[in-house]
């Protein structure tokens, strides 16, 4: 098997853990509602991961997500340990992805594009 395949299934089932994580477990205050996983980047060695969370909401909503998932970082990765059984559990970094947002700005702009045509 191709270590590039394992890493991509490594990263597919983290990401998975890590929503479930995310919605059923983590009980920070900054943490709002609409907080998705959109990607998670394992290294070929397994012992750094990048998380890609999407945040529906202002600014600041955002930051307070980025910043509670730092925070609780080390739990995070404790309980991935858990639940996945790989040599290393990785330690996570957090960072923002703005793609769904980027779309739905695209998305709405195209709709009102075609609106001014009909």
């Amino acid at each position: 098997m191709d270590i590039m395949e394992r890493t991509d299934r490594i990263s597919e089932e983290i990401k998975k853990e890590l929503s479930d994580l995310i919605r059923n477990q983590i009980k920070d205050p900054r943490l709002p509602d609409f907080v998705s996983v959109t990607a998670v980047r394992v290294t070929k060695d397994l012992r750094y991961a990048k998380a890609y969370i999407s945040v529906l909401g202002d600014d600041d909503k955002k930051k307070g997500a980025i910043e509670a998932l730092s925070s609780a970082a080390g739990y995070i990765r404790h309980e991935i340990g858990k639940r996945i059984s790989i040599r290393y559990t990785p330690e996570f970094s957090f960072l923002l992805d703005d793609s769904i947002e980027k779309g739905m700005y695209l998305s709405k702009l195209i709709d009102e594009t075609i609106g001014k045509n009909e």
